[in-house]
């Protein structure tokens, strides 16, 4: 039986210690060469209209003795302005809607498992995945955040960092200033701590311990010159800036994807590939290549982490950052299975017929 899972089934059953337990088991495996990914893989192609632009994204992970997950969406991508800033717009058929899929599949008979919404999932996966480098490389007295974004990936986040630290502050600035003011509302209530709405991008820096980049654009918004030390960064919507990638002392990369068998000399090391039809480059707008650019002698990663801490946070002072790296595909396969596990136990979902996706001819 193959099950159909919408966001409304999701959220029944998936929370943050559950994302939060699937990546780091997945990340185990990567590390023990029982789990494979590939990066994130972007397919552009242009529309009629010229200031429009069709974007596929694909990411593919799976591991030994447990699922395969295929993460898929399709997007109209183009750029907007909002209160003076570039940023990325996207829908699918109309403004407003999204189109993203994830195929679970079964590695020991290769059946098709589940098709699910991606949104929640995708919320959760990237705040998780943020928490995870706080807990590994922030300072253990963390308290305060610095939000830079109100969205959904800002409020999944606050529900992170409050698993591996005990928060008392958060600054949150975005130029939406009705969302910024209730995602206050909304984030002060659930986690029972302060929460404020300040006015520009400066103050979210004041007392900060934390500074998670949020932000819907592919421009730096973390401020170097605004850092101090002690600081932990995190950056999902983007990049640091010239001055930011300096100060950090240590950055932790969890991973990148291997090579394909076939070509072990091909270096792969960027959170997503992009590629294009038509005389034309990557569109600024289109997803953001990595989210930091910090001297390689600087970085280290999840699997150095573990067999050393010392390579880590080791001094008060140190400004440190945490990114996933280009291991997407580990994320949608382990956090989607787990999900599958609890909806199965709990009845959830709507059963497809086997046979519907499956067929007598020979692929």
């Amino acid at each position: 039986m193959t099950l159909f899972l919408s966001n409304n089934d999701i959220a029944k059953v998936i929370d943050m210690d559950l994302t939060m337990n699937a990546l780091e088991n997945a990340y185990d495996n990567f590390i023990k060469g029982e789990a494979v990914c590939m990066p994130r893989c972007d397919f552009q192609i242009p529309t009629s209209n010229a200031d429009k632009t069709y974007q596929f994204g694909a990411t593919i992970g799976g591991a030994i003795g447990g699922y395969m997950g295929l993460r898929m969406k399709s997007d109209v991508t183009f750029a907007e302005q909002i209160n003076g800033q570039t940023r990325k717009g996207k829908y699918c058929v109309e403004p407003g809607k999204y189109c993203g899929l994830i195929l679970l599949f079964n590695v020991e008979n290769g059946a098709l498992l589940a098709v699910m919404n991606d949104g929640l999932i995708q919320q959760m996966r990237v705040g998780a995945d943020s928490g995870l480098g706080v807990k590994w490389m922030a300072k253990s007295n963390a308290s305060v955040v610095g939000m830079l974004g109100s969205g959904g990936m800002a409020r999944a986040h606050i529900d992170a960092f409050s698993r591996v630290r005990a928060l008392s502050r958060v600054l949150v600035y975005s130029p939406t200033v009705d969302n910024c003011k209730q995602f206050a509302t909304d984030m002060s209530a659930k986690h029972n701590i302060e929460v404020l709405a300040v006015d520009c991008p400066e103050e979210v820096y004041q007392d900060a311990d934390i500074i998670a980049g949020c932000a819907s654009v592919s421009s730096p918004v973390v401020n170097g010159k605004l850092l101090k030390p002690g600081m932990h960064i995190t950056c999902i919507g983007g990049t640091l800036d010239a001055d930011a990638n300096t100060m950090v002392d240590i950055g932790l990369r969890f991973g990148s994807a291997p090579a394909a068998l076939e070509a072990p000399d091909l270096e792969v090391d960027s959170e997503c590939l992009t590629y294009a039809a038509g005389l034309r480059k990557k569109i600024s707008y289109g997803g953001t290549q990595k989210f930091s650019n910090i001297d390689t002698a600087k970085e280290i990663s999840l699997k150095m982490l573990r067999e050393d801490p010392s390579c880590g946070r080791t001094k008060q002072k140190q400004i440190t950052f945490s990114e996933r790296g280009n291991l997407h595909g580990l994320q949608f396969y382990s956090v989607a299975g787990a999900v599958y596990e609890l909806a199965l136990k709990h009845g959830l979902g709507i059963p497809l017929s086997d046979n519907s996706f499956l067929q007598t001819i020979r692929n």
